[in-house]
Protein backbone atom coordinates (compact mmCIF):
# COMPACT_ATOMS: atom_id res chain seq x y z
CA UNK A 1 0.00 0.00 0.00
CA UNK A 2 1.08 3.51 -0.46
CA UNK A 3 0.88 6.56 1.33
CA UNK A 4 -0.57 9.48 0.25
CA UNK A 5 -2.03 12.99 1.57
CA UNK A 6 -5.55 13.06 3.06
CA UNK A 7 -6.16 15.85 0.21
CA UNK A 8 -4.96 13.42 -2.34
CA UNK A 9 -6.94 11.36 -0.94
CA UNK A 10 -10.40 13.42 -1.00
CA UNK A 11 -9.14 13.50 -4.43
CA UNK A 12 -9.45 10.05 -5.57
CA UNK A 13 -12.77 9.23 -3.94
CA UNK A 14 -14.65 11.52 -5.97
CA UNK A 15 -13.20 9.35 -8.80
CA UNK A 16 -15.61 6.58 -7.81
CA UNK A 17 -15.30 2.86 -8.02
CA UNK A 18 -14.68 0.56 -11.00
CA UNK A 19 -17.58 -1.43 -12.16
CA UNK A 20 -16.87 -4.82 -13.88
CA UNK A 21 -19.52 -4.16 -16.81
CA UNK A 22 -17.97 -2.15 -19.88
CA UNK A 23 -14.87 -2.37 -19.32
CA UNK A 24 -14.65 -1.32 -15.89
CA UNK A 25 -14.16 2.33 -16.27
CA UNK A 26 -14.71 4.83 -13.65
CA UNK A 27 -17.67 6.93 -12.80
CA UNK A 28 -17.06 10.54 -12.97
CA UNK A 29 -20.01 11.74 -11.81
CA UNK A 30 -20.15 14.72 -13.92
CA UNK A 31 -16.60 16.19 -12.47
CA UNK A 32 -13.72 16.34 -14.30
CA UNK A 33 -10.89 14.26 -13.27
CA UNK A 34 -7.49 14.16 -14.10
CA UNK A 35 -4.62 11.75 -12.82
CA UNK A 36 -0.92 12.53 -13.92
CA UNK A 37 2.04 10.09 -13.92
CA UNK A 38 5.39 11.62 -14.52
CA UNK A 39 7.72 8.79 -15.52
CA UNK A 40 11.28 8.99 -14.70
CA UNK A 41 13.70 6.48 -16.64
CA UNK A 42 17.22 5.19 -16.65
CA UNK A 43 18.00 5.30 -12.74
CA UNK A 44 20.34 8.12 -12.41
CA UNK A 45 21.75 7.94 -9.29
CA UNK A 46 21.71 11.54 -8.03
CA UNK A 47 18.18 12.41 -10.26
CA UNK A 48 16.73 9.60 -8.21
CA UNK A 49 17.33 10.91 -5.22
CA UNK A 50 16.51 13.90 -5.43
CA UNK A 51 13.52 13.00 -7.19
CA UNK A 52 12.03 11.37 -4.69
CA UNK A 53 12.95 14.05 -2.58
CA UNK A 54 11.05 16.18 -3.94
CA UNK A 55 7.89 13.69 -4.16
CA UNK A 56 8.06 12.63 -0.45
CA UNK A 57 7.78 16.41 0.16
CA UNK A 58 4.48 16.69 -0.97
CA UNK A 59 3.46 13.01 0.23
CA UNK A 60 3.31 11.35 -3.17
CA UNK A 61 5.33 8.47 -4.31
CA UNK A 62 7.41 8.70 -7.81
CA UNK A 63 7.44 5.92 -10.36
CA UNK A 64 11.29 5.63 -11.32
CA UNK A 65 12.35 2.86 -13.99
CA UNK A 66 15.67 1.32 -13.65
CA UNK A 67 17.91 -0.23 -16.50
CA UNK A 68 18.53 -3.52 -14.71
CA UNK A 69 22.43 -3.87 -15.49
CA UNK A 70 23.02 0.14 -15.78
CA UNK A 71 25.01 0.00 -12.24
CA UNK A 72 27.57 -2.77 -12.88
CA UNK A 73 31.09 -2.22 -14.11
CA UNK A 74 31.69 -2.49 -17.39
CA UNK A 75 27.87 -1.23 -18.86
CA UNK A 76 28.09 -0.32 -22.24
CA UNK A 77 26.17 3.03 -22.52
CA UNK A 78 23.94 3.63 -24.98
CA UNK A 79 24.71 6.56 -26.03
CA UNK A 80 25.71 10.12 -24.43
CA UNK A 81 22.41 10.50 -22.74
CA UNK A 82 23.15 7.80 -20.17
CA UNK A 83 26.65 9.32 -18.89
CA UNK A 84 25.88 9.98 -15.59
CA UNK A 85 26.10 7.02 -12.41
CA UNK A 86 23.24 5.13 -12.59
CA UNK A 87 21.95 4.05 -8.63
CA UNK A 88 22.59 0.10 -7.50
CA UNK A 89 19.90 -2.39 -5.98
CA UNK A 90 20.78 -1.26 -2.85
CA UNK A 91 19.59 2.37 -3.62
CA UNK A 92 16.36 1.00 -5.49
CA UNK A 93 15.25 -1.03 -2.89
CA UNK A 94 15.68 2.16 0.19
CA UNK A 95 13.53 4.05 -1.99
CA UNK A 96 10.86 1.52 -2.90
CA UNK A 97 10.67 0.54 1.13
CA UNK A 98 9.82 4.59 1.30
CA UNK A 99 6.80 4.07 -0.87
CA UNK A 100 8.03 5.12 -4.50
CA UNK A 101 8.06 2.59 -7.29
CA UNK A 102 10.63 1.23 -8.90
CA UNK A 103 9.75 -0.86 -12.22
CA UNK A 104 12.31 -2.59 -15.17
CA UNK A 105 13.12 -0.45 -18.09
CA UNK A 106 14.72 -3.16 -20.20
CA UNK A 107 18.20 -4.82 -19.49
CA UNK A 108 20.29 -2.86 -20.98
CA UNK A 109 18.35 0.01 -22.93
CA UNK A 110 18.50 -1.82 -26.62
CA UNK A 111 15.53 -0.76 -28.75
CA UNK A 112 13.60 -4.02 -29.02
CA UNK A 113 12.23 -3.16 -32.80
CA UNK A 114 15.92 -3.52 -34.15
CA UNK A 115 16.42 -7.07 -33.16
CA UNK A 116 14.67 -9.78 -33.97
CA UNK A 117 11.81 -11.19 -31.86
CA UNK A 118 13.43 -14.11 -30.02
CA UNK A 119 16.23 -11.62 -28.80
CA UNK A 120 13.60 -9.39 -27.82
CA UNK A 121 12.00 -11.82 -25.56
CA UNK A 122 15.21 -13.09 -24.09
CA UNK A 123 16.26 -9.37 -22.91
CA UNK A 124 13.05 -9.19 -21.36
CA UNK A 125 13.31 -12.21 -18.95
CA UNK A 126 16.76 -11.66 -18.28
CA UNK A 127 15.53 -7.84 -17.03
CA UNK A 128 12.78 -9.77 -15.01
CA UNK A 129 15.60 -12.22 -13.19
CA UNK A 130 17.86 -9.41 -12.42
CA UNK A 131 14.58 -7.82 -10.64
CA UNK A 132 13.76 -10.67 -9.43
CA UNK A 133 16.87 -11.52 -7.95
CA UNK A 134 17.71 -8.31 -6.59
CA UNK A 135 14.62 -6.04 -6.30
CA UNK A 136 12.88 -7.29 -2.72
CA UNK A 137 9.11 -8.07 -3.37
CA UNK A 138 9.46 -8.00 -7.15
CA UNK A 139 6.70 -9.92 -9.07
CA UNK A 140 6.84 -9.89 -12.66
CA UNK A 141 2.63 -10.39 -13.03
CA UNK A 142 2.96 -7.11 -10.69
CA UNK A 143 5.48 -5.11 -12.77
CA UNK A 144 5.03 -2.09 -15.58
CA UNK A 145 7.80 -3.08 -18.23
CA UNK A 146 9.21 0.38 -19.58
CA UNK A 147 10.17 0.09 -23.00
CA UNK A 148 13.66 1.64 -24.22
CA UNK A 149 12.94 4.67 -26.22
CA UNK A 150 9.33 3.69 -26.07
CA UNK A 151 9.95 1.54 -29.07
CA UNK A 152 7.60 -1.63 -29.15
CA UNK A 153 6.19 -3.98 -32.05
CA UNK A 154 2.55 -5.32 -31.85
CA UNK A 155 4.08 -8.75 -31.72
CA UNK A 156 6.20 -8.08 -28.61
CA UNK A 157 3.15 -6.21 -26.68
CA UNK A 158 0.83 -9.06 -27.72
CA UNK A 159 3.78 -11.29 -26.05
CA UNK A 160 4.05 -9.19 -23.20
CA UNK A 161 0.97 -8.20 -22.45
CA UNK A 162 -0.05 -11.38 -20.22
CA UNK A 163 3.30 -11.64 -18.36
CA UNK A 164 3.19 -8.71 -16.98
CA UNK A 165 0.47 -6.41 -15.12
CA UNK A 166 0.81 -3.28 -17.81
CA UNK A 167 3.85 -2.00 -20.08
CA UNK A 168 4.42 2.02 -21.40
CA UNK A 169 5.11 2.81 -24.72
CA UNK A 170 4.52 5.61 -27.12
CA UNK A 171 1.51 6.69 -28.43
CA UNK A 172 0.86 10.14 -26.85
CA UNK A 173 0.32 11.78 -23.24
CA UNK A 174 -3.83 10.74 -23.26
CA UNK A 175 -4.51 7.69 -21.67
CA UNK A 176 -8.20 6.66 -20.31
CA UNK A 177 -9.41 7.01 -16.84
CA UNK A 178 -7.68 3.01 -15.37
CA UNK A 179 -9.67 0.35 -16.27
CA UNK A 180 -9.53 -3.30 -15.14
CA UNK A 181 -7.20 -4.90 -17.70
CA UNK A 182 -5.50 -2.08 -19.07
CA UNK A 183 -2.54 -3.27 -20.28
CA UNK A 184 -0.96 -0.92 -22.53
CA UNK A 185 -0.24 2.67 -21.75
CA UNK A 186 1.59 4.88 -23.84
CA UNK A 187 3.17 8.58 -22.86
CA UNK A 188 4.61 11.86 -24.27
CA UNK A 189 8.03 13.00 -24.00
CA UNK A 190 10.74 15.73 -25.21
CA UNK A 191 13.93 16.37 -25.72
CA UNK A 192 17.03 16.46 -25.89
CA UNK A 193 16.93 20.01 -24.22
CA UNK A 194 15.40 20.99 -20.78
CA UNK A 195 11.75 19.79 -20.96
CA UNK A 196 9.93 22.16 -18.17
CA UNK A 197 8.42 24.31 -20.54
CA UNK A 198 7.15 21.93 -23.25
CA UNK A 199 5.82 19.94 -19.84
CA UNK A 200 3.93 22.71 -18.62
CA UNK A 201 2.68 23.30 -21.62
CA UNK A 202 1.36 19.93 -22.41
CA UNK A 203 0.00 19.49 -18.13
CA UNK A 204 -1.82 22.87 -18.79
CA UNK A 205 -3.61 21.23 -21.77
CA UNK A 206 -4.51 18.31 -20.28
CA UNK A 207 -6.01 19.84 -17.09
CA UNK A 208 -8.19 22.19 -19.56
CA UNK A 209 -9.53 19.19 -21.57
CA UNK A 210 -11.39 15.98 -20.29
CA UNK A 211 -11.30 13.69 -17.75
CA UNK A 212 -8.32 10.95 -18.39
CA UNK A 213 -4.84 10.14 -17.16
CA UNK A 214 -1.96 11.76 -18.35
CA UNK A 215 1.79 9.81 -18.77
CA UNK A 216 4.95 11.61 -19.56
CA UNK A 217 7.93 10.21 -20.33
CA UNK A 218 10.80 12.31 -18.19
CA UNK A 219 14.17 11.23 -17.60
CA UNK A 220 16.87 12.88 -15.41
CA UNK A 221 16.82 16.09 -13.43
CA UNK A 222 18.91 19.77 -14.04
CA UNK A 223 21.69 18.88 -16.15
CA UNK A 224 21.76 14.62 -16.57
CA UNK A 225 20.10 12.72 -19.07
CA UNK A 226 18.12 13.37 -22.19
CA UNK A 227 15.40 15.81 -21.87
CA UNK A 228 16.35 17.12 -18.37
CA UNK A 229 13.99 18.56 -16.01
CA UNK A 230 14.75 21.67 -13.78
CA UNK A 231 14.23 20.17 -9.93
CA UNK A 232 13.28 23.66 -9.15
CA UNK A 233 10.49 23.39 -11.48
CA UNK A 234 8.96 19.93 -10.78
CA UNK A 235 8.80 21.04 -7.16
CA UNK A 236 6.56 23.89 -8.19
CA UNK A 237 4.90 21.80 -10.79
CA UNK A 238 4.12 19.46 -7.82
CA UNK A 239 2.99 22.10 -5.19
CA UNK A 240 0.37 23.25 -8.30
CA UNK A 241 -0.84 20.11 -9.10
CA UNK A 242 -1.64 18.72 -5.69
CA UNK A 243 -3.89 21.84 -4.69
CA UNK A 244 -5.56 21.36 -7.78
CA UNK A 245 -8.96 21.49 -7.82
CA UNK A 246 -9.25 18.10 -10.23
CA UNK A 247 -5.82 16.71 -10.17
CA UNK A 248 -4.05 13.82 -8.75
CA UNK A 249 -0.41 13.11 -9.07
CA UNK A 250 -0.04 9.47 -9.19
CA UNK A 251 2.45 6.67 -9.62
CA UNK A 252 1.71 3.87 -12.12
CA UNK A 253 0.14 1.64 -10.56
CA UNK A 254 -1.36 3.65 -8.15
CA UNK A 255 -3.22 4.84 -11.14
CA UNK A 256 -3.78 1.19 -12.15
CA UNK A 257 -5.13 0.44 -8.57
CA UNK A 258 -7.99 2.95 -8.71
CA UNK A 259 -9.61 0.39 -11.30
CA UNK A 260 -9.44 -2.47 -8.65
CA UNK A 261 -10.75 -0.65 -5.58
CA UNK A 262 -6.63 0.20 -5.03
CA UNK A 263 -6.56 0.64 -1.34
CA UNK A 264 -4.37 3.34 -0.57
CA UNK A 265 -3.27 4.03 2.75
CA UNK A 266 -3.99 7.83 4.40
CA UNK A 267 -1.74 10.27 6.20
CA UNK A 268 -2.54 13.33 7.62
Amino acid sequence: MHKIKRREALKLIGLGSAYLAGGAQFSCKGKKQHIITLSFDDGFEKSSIETARIYEKYGLSASINVIATAHLEGFELPNEYHAWPAGDFELWNELQDKGHEIMPHTYKHVNLTQVPFEQATSLIMKCFDVFAEELKGFRQENAVYVFAHNASTPELEEWLAPRVRAFRTAGGVFNPLPYIGQKKLTCGSHGPENIDRALEKAVNEFLDGPSGWFIFNTHGLDEEGWGPMSSGFLDELLDRLVNHESASVLSATQALDLAIGGTHKLTD
